[in-house]
């Protein structure tokens, strides 16, 4: 008999879709934008040259780009979207290049009453780096929330000091974790970005950052496995040393995310489980199938193995 799933649903995880089909009653789509924010580990305030993985163009569509205004890349992405998902009458402004906070409250203000302005959106998703929020931000988010939906995804990438030096991040774990609780007090909806696979993380270290995760207060999550993105440091870190880097097959991957799944807060909506770039970007080619293939063959893996989110989910104290 298959269990009863808390997110209630009787996919094996808690599925972004179906949240939001429950939280607004249909299809919604996240429109990129590329509002021209940088980032205080390119400008020198935190560091330069980013972390060693980053390259934003091996993600942001084609109509994204600063010299657009707003209004115009909602409407070019509208009708980008148009030709794959017709069903789509709802739409979220999502903030995604670089650190969409990082700017005075007077300039957020502008640039995210903007994308409100536009008929159809009716929320924002605001990507940015925990060192990029403080109090008077986050205290205008939760003013934000308040009225309409506003969602803010936290690159937090790993769990780990020894790693987020190794990349270059600029912050250490502790950050995350002040930005998150922060957010909480607020009200303020929060996401998580990690990538799995990072140089230096054993298997069970990267195991174990599930139940890390498990207690802190997300309510969306994203998995990318490692992508070296050709012209980054990571990529000439991965020409010349390629033994200090593990990276595992689809199948190895997906049984590796069954595993951390497995530990995971059945509370977090799962947004992705992997990622996707451009083949043309890539120093290190593996996979060739797309997105949904992945997500079918996981769940597959999840279905034969009879499990599910959160199965062996131990709530912390």
């Amino acid at each position: 008999m298959m269990p009863e799933y808390p997110w209630g649903h009787d996919r094996r995880f808690n599925s972004y879709t179906e949240y939001f089909k429950r939280s607004f009653g249909g299809r919604v789509q996240k429109l990129a934008i590329d509002a021209g924010f940088t980032c205080p580990n390119r400008d020198s305030t935190v560091g330069t040259g980013g972390c060693t993985y980053c390259d934003n163009n091996a993600f942001n569509p084609s109509y994204c780009n600063p010299e657009k205004n707003i209004a115009l890349q909602i409407r070019e992405g509208i009708e980008f979207h148009s030709k794959r998902y017709r069903r789509a009458g709802k739409f979220l402004a999502y903030f995604q290049a670089y650190s969409n906070t990082y700017a005075p409250v007077s300039a957020l203000r502008k640039l995210y009453g903007e994308a409100l302005e536009f008929p159809d959106v009716i929320g924002l998703v605001i990507g940015t780096r925990p060192d990029c929020v403080n109090e008077e931000i986050l205290d205008y988010l939760g003013e934000l929330s308040r009225k309409v939906y506003v969602i803010v995804e936290f690159g937090i990438e790993s769990c780990y000091d020894k790693t987020l030096l190794r990349i270059n991040r600029g912050h250490d774990f502790a950050k995350t974790v002040w930005a998150l609780e922060e957010s909480k007090k607020r009200n303020i909806r929060t996401g998580g970005h990690m990538i799995i696979g990072l140089p230096g993380e054993s298997r069970q270290e990267i195991l174990e950052q599930a139940v890390t995760l498990s207690a802190l207060p997300l309510n969306t999550i994203k998995f990318h496995q490692l992508q070296i993105i050709k012209g980054t440091a990571m990529a000439k870190e991965f020409e010349f040393s390629p033994g200090s880097f593990e990276l595992p097959d689809i199948d190895q991957y997906l049984q590796l995310m069954m595993e951390i799944v497995e530990q995971l807060n059945p509370a977090f909506v799962i947004e992705r489980i992997a990622g996707e770039v451009p083949p043309r970007f890539s120093a290190n080619p593996t996979w060739s199938l797309r997105y949904d293939r992945v997500l079918s063959r996981f769940e597959e893996l999840l279905e034969k193995n009879d499990t599910w989110q959160g199965k062996l989910y131990h709530p912390t104290k």
